[in-house]
């Protein structure tokens, strides 16, 4: 737009040399054509000026964006990532669940198992009243005391066995004297 301005100037110049007068309509016509011409041409200048801002400010604008785009796609990418490890530790607390129910599974068969090998007898209690599941094993274990899970008082005690069998032994006509 340089050359504009020059042109106009060159124009100017002319104007003066032919002594165009601003006297006559013609020369008033070709002033103020000439005067309008350098105002164009400033307002040109600043035209170009405003547009070289604005397309530099354009391109910090898609330069910010591309930016801004680039860190979008890092975090889509991240959030993909962080997503699968959630699915994976997902399935990972659905794999230990399936285990802790198989594990249940295995402990509930095995106390039925033992639940099956398990005999006992129920006896009242002198003390309070409840019934008492006693193991049959221990019943008649001679150094076992049978104690009330709800008094806490021995309901059978080892000793008392102990006297009832050489009560039981002395008194009868049976063999056992013999041995």
């Amino acid at each position: 737009m340089k050359h504009l301005k020059e042109d106009v100037a060159y124009l100017k110049g002319l104007a003066e040399g032919m002594e165009i007068a601003a006297d006559g309509n013609t020369g008033k016509v070709m002033t103020k054509v000439i005067e309008t011409l350098g105002h164009f041409a400033d307002a040109m200048d600043r035209l170009q000026a405003e547009n070289r801002d604005l397309r530099e400010y354009v391109e910090e604008m898609d330069s910010d964006l591309a930016d801004l785009f680039d860190e979008f796609e890092e975090l889509a990418e991240d959030f993909d990532d962080l997503t699968e490890d959630f699915d994976d530790l997902v399935e990972e607390v659905e794999d230990m669940e399936d285990e802790l129910d198989d594990l249940y599974d295995d402990l509930d068969e095995e106390f039925e198992d033992d639940d099956e090998d398990y005999s006992y007898i129920e006896m009242e209690c002198p003390y309070c009243g409840e019934l008492v599941e006693i193991d049959e094993d221990e019943l008649y274990d001679d150094d076992v005391d049978i104690i009330c899970p709800y008094c806490d008082e021995v309901i059978l005690s080892a000793e008392d066995f102990d006297d009832e069998d050489e009560d039981e032994c002395s008194s009868c006509d049976c063999c056992c004297e013999e041995e």
